[in-house]
């Protein structure tokens, strides 16, 4: 491991606003933000309060919460952040050093709403309780374009059913107005229309989508925020793609091996296409 990724390590395991795969947090995420926002430090997860807290006897409602999945150097965690300072939002990635970058703007700039938790994806239900989290945000994850790697996209029923145990009103058995969205930025035609193809077959509930986000007469203001791998154009799309859509229903694993079979008429985008080739030709030279 390089010198800089050992720095940068090292940082975030003093940084109170980054957590490495934390325990016993499930539902005390609202008085983690109050500490990080006191400066209680270090901030004890064990003497945390869970978010249904009391005063008067009158519920105190929990602040908003907002995830960036795959966050990278989380640009869309500070962003929003920045923007809605009466929220909160945790950016969860596996990679340290990239969190580093995100974590440390938000240390500079004095930004207690935004907070990072190191991790795989697969582990969120450990972190998040019943109804904690109020939308989820995937910014240009990596596509997976090789059809045997299908189930590691992460708009596959695989992961929103992993979403759905902590994402608001993600039951499924109810079809609540109020329910929790997710959202997905990608220049990935592909993963655009696999997406599309999983909310279709599972009968999910698509609020909005776009193949030309840019392109739009009007903009969500979020949407407007870039990250460092928009700016790369990886699939040579040359468009940005978008989605909000509800986990409002029940996920049938039985229907896994029909999308399975669904998903293989999906055209790949001539510049996905390359990547592709120029993926397999790169594992084939390793191997």
């Amino acid at each position: 491991m390089g010198q800089k990724k050992l720095i940068k390590f090292a940082a975030i395991k003093a940084y109170e606003n980054v957590l490495e795969y934390p325990q016993d947090i499930q539902g005390k995420w609202n008085s983690f933000f109050n500490a990080l926002g006191k400066d209680t430090s270090p901030i004890d997860i064990a003497k945390l309060t869970l978010s249904k807290l009391t005063i008067s006897d009158e519920p105190a409602l929990a602040k908003p919460l907002t995830l960036e999945l795959a966050c990278g150097r989380g640009e869309y965690a500070v962003g929003l952040g920045r923007m809605f300072p009466e929220q909160n939002f945790i950016g969860v990635d596996l990679k340290g050093n990239r969190i580093w970058k995100g974590a440390s703007i938000a240390n500079k700039e004095g930004l207690k709403n935004i907070a990072f938790v190191r991790s795989q994806i697969e582990l969120t239900p450990n972190y998040f309780a019943k109804d904690e989290v109020d939308e989820i945000w995937i910014t240009f994850p990596d596509p997976q374009l090789r059809w045997s790697k299908a189930k590691k996209r992460l708009t596959h029923p695989k992961f929103l059913r992993l979403y759905q145990q902590f994402l608001k009103n993600g039951s499924g058995n109810n079809s609540d107005l109020n329910a929790g969205i997710v959202h997905l930025k990608t220049d990935s035609p592909l993963l655009y229309n696999f997406t599309l193809k999983v909310i279709e077959m599972y009968g999910l509930t698509l609020i909005y989508k776009t193949d030309n986000l840019y392109a739009e007469p009007t903009i969500d203001p979020r949407c407007l925020i870039k990250t460092y791998y928009e700016g790369l154009d990886i699939a040579q799309s040359n468009k940005i793609h978008y989605i909000q859509f509800n986990i409002d229903k029940e996920l049938p694993i039985a229907l896994d091996e029909v999308l399975k079979e669904a998903i293989k008429d999906i055209p790949m985008d001539a510049g996905e296409l390359i990547r592709m080739e120029a993926e397999a030709a790169r594992a084939k030279k390793e191997d």
